[in-house]
Order: structure tokens, then sequence, then C-alpha cells
């Protein structure tokens, strides 16, 4: 969704999101996650949820949305849980090829 089929490693992660959080200039973002579900054992777990990240103002003015769907893929290793698989998507009109982010 963000412009590159695939980031991998924490290197590229930290550049996509610094470059995207940049351009928003004095904006501010609000996410909220909704139908969020996990399935969890000790050691693996999975989240699938729906995300919708709003561009405010900085007067708290909403300016835009955009929804996705999201996954995440996690292991806990020595006591913490890490991300080691992430993938977000939206539906796409097979007709158009246009992405719909609006749910």
């Amino acid at each position: 969704m963000w412009g590159a089929w695939s980031h991998d490693g924490i290197d590229a992660w930290r550049r996509m999101a610094e470059e995207w959080f940049g351009s928003l200039g004095d904006e501010l973002v609000r996410v909220e996650f909704d139908d969020v579900q996990t399935t969890v054992s000790d050691d693996v777990a999975v989240l699938s949820a729906f995300v919708t990240f709003t561009g405010l103002s900085a007067d708290g003015e909403e300016l835009r949305s955009m929804n996705n769907r999201l996954t995440w893929g996690l292991r806990k290793a020595d006591g913490t849980w890490k991300v080691v698989h992430e993938h977000t998507s939206a539906p796409v009109d097979m007709a158009t090829g246009k992405v719909d982010l609006k749910r």
C-alpha cells in the first residue's frame, strides 16, 4: 500500500515511516483499529484488523481518511513479541484497477 512491493528489514521500514510522516508537515494522523481478531499460542500469534488512518489539521479538523486491511504475524522470543510479517491491502475494482480505500 505504500508504493513498494516490500520493505525488508528495520532500516527499510524506518525510511518508509520517516518519509510518510515527514510528508505530513504540521498535520497529525489518527489511527483507529476495528474488528480486531487474534489467534495466540505460546510463541506465535496472528492479528487481523481493519485500520482507518485519518489526516487531521494542526487544529484537529479532519482533512481526509483511508481504510485498509492489516494482518500481522508475531513471534515471541525471550519474552518479547515481535512482528515478523505484516501485510496491508485494500480491495481493487477489477474493471478499473483502482484501489478502494473507503470501507
